[in-house]
């Protein structure tokens, strides 16, 4: 909305303010200079995630939440995005549904390149920071939730078309990642395979897309013998899924591909009980898959992408594969299955296989696939590996862009040798040590000449803590990164 701070009118204003920076003179005095009051007396310095809210009497602008995104120099996008989260846990705690963000004065010292990433980034964070996953609780009368539904950007200098389509685009990315957050949200007696088909069967009915869906017979037929042998110990049958957005003309498709592993309790290989819960979230990459093509869909992309998600459960039983024994693959290769808690690379290794026939320009598979990622990176870096050093270095400037961090891991020669298998071609686990980059290179071996990157989101795509625009739980990881990298290729 193009105006004057003077014109300006909401019940509440979200004011992101770095360390030492005066509030405009014009929205001061539009509030009576309770802002400039408030930080002469030194209620607010700016720091980073710095809160403060003031009520303005007699003005348009009934409050103002000035939050703090820290020192010039450490400004960025995730400041902005942590603002702007701050802001939308005070809507809540004063049960407002809606907020605005003055866009001209979210954008000071250059660290936004122009207003469209400013109102995609705003909004986008603004609808993230809102979703909240409640479709199983029973209301409280006592406790009424107000989410946050409306978020208003006010302009006065800055273009107001290209804030426009940035908001929109912001918009779209959103409601992909809310999605793949509310279907990893789901418990796994929910979120089953034939769950994530039916949402899969949704999207293509929606956008106009083509949905290929594999059961248990089909993908025997199809002779997909991994994603078959993690399956065999479950009464759950297994889903192969495939969408088709079709709507680059005759350039080469671009292939994701998400594992889908709907509760893992390490299969014969049994996981601890504590925390097995979490196992709800396996199908993380699988969900992020499904948010992304949602979005290509709803956005109306020019271009040809391929969604690609094996899903199944990991369970025990006098059917479930066992280690020790050997398996077969779409691709051809054998496999020992030294750990059936091993299983998502299993999966993605059909997948990988299946999307080869597409002579895909390149693939970008995603999975919760190794512990041993948190050891290496913590909860702050999607482990990133790749066969082609171009695409690697692609994919995570595409995560620093979209706010989901990378970090390259090598896949060298020397790794390799630690998943040779003497009864067969290649074994799933290559043990500790280096357990991500064996992984990976597990994987490697069924991307084939294909330009391929993985990316392990098992120490991102939830959170144990809330962050000031993520709660608890599902994170949505990587959904922006499928989305941004593909939208990029595709204004090439």
């Amino acid at each position: 909305m193009k105006a004057a701070p003077a014109d300006f009118r909401t019940p509440l204003l979200v004011l992101p303010l770095q360390q030492g920076q005066a509030p405009d003179t014009g929205l001061d005095a539009a509030t009576g200079g309770v802002l400039s009051a408030a930080i002469a007396r030194g209620d607010f310095r700016g720091r980073k995630d710095d809160v403060l809210l003031v009520a303005v009497a007699g003005s348009r602008i009934e409050r103002v939440v000035m939050v703090g995104t820290g020192k010039t120099e450490e400004a960025s996008l995730e400041r902005l995005r942590r603002a702007i989260g701050h802001g939308v846990r005070t809507a809540e705690r004063l049960r407002q549904g809606a907020i605005a963000v003055w866009l001209d004065a979210a954008m000071p010292g250059g660290y936004v390149p122009d207003a469209g990433i400013a109102a995609s980034v705003i909004v986008e964070t603004a609808l993230v920071a809102a979703w909240d996953y409640r479709d199983l609780k029973t209301p409280k009368p006592e406790d009424p939730h107000t989410p946050v539904e409306a978020v208003t950007l006010f302009v006065t200098d800055t273009p107001e078309d290209g804030a426009r389509r940035g908001a929109g685009y912001g918009a779209t990315v959103a409601g992909g990642v809310n999605l793949a957050r509310g279907l990893a949200t789901r418990p796994g007696n929910i979120a089953t395979p034939a769950f994530l088909a039916e949402t899969a069967q949704n999207i293509a009915d929606r956008w106009g897309m083509r949905c290929t869906v594999l059961d248990r017979a089909g993908i025997t037929r199809e002779g997909l013998k991994a994603l078959l042998a993690v399956a065999q110990g479950s009464e759950q049958e297994p889903r192969f899924i495939v969408l088709e957005h079709r709507a680059g003309g005759d350039r080469p498709p671009v292939v994701i591909i998400g594992k889908g592993v709907t509760f893992d309790s390490g299969g014969i290989s049994l996981k601890p009980a504590e925390r097995m819960e979490e196992m709800k979230y396996d199908m993380s990459g699988a969900a992020a898959v499904l948010g992304a093509m949602q979005a290509f869909g709803e956005m109306g992309l020019r271009a040809n992408v391929i969604g690609i998600v094996p899903a199944t459960e990991n369970l025990p039983s006098g059917t479930a594969v066992k280690p020790g024994d050997v398996i077969g693959s779409l691709d051809g290769k054998t496999i020992e299955v030294v750990n059936t808690d091993a299983e998502g690379r299993l999966i993605l290794a059909d997948a990988l296989a299946w999307a080869k026939r597409y002579e895909p320009a390149a693939m970008l598979d995603a999975a919760t696939l190794t512990g041993a990622v948190v050891i290496a990176l913590g909860h702050h870096a999607i482990g990133l590996m790749g066969n082609d050093d171009a695409l690697v270095d692609e994919v995570q400037h595409t995560g620093e862009r979209a706010g989901e961090r990378c970090w390259p891991l090598p896949l060298w020669a020397e790794y390799r040798e630690q998943i040779d298998s003497p009864v067969s071609d290649v074994k799933n686990t290559g043990g500790r040590p280096a357990g991500s980059i064996t992984a990976g290179w597990f994987l490697r071996e069924f991307a084939g000449d294909v330009p391929w990157a993985h990316l392990d989101v098992a120490g991102t795509a939830w959170r144990d803590d809330a962050a000031p625009y993520l709660r608890k739980g599902a994170t949505g990881v990587p959904t922006r990164i499928f989305i941004e990298w593909v939208r990029a290729r595709a204004e090439r």
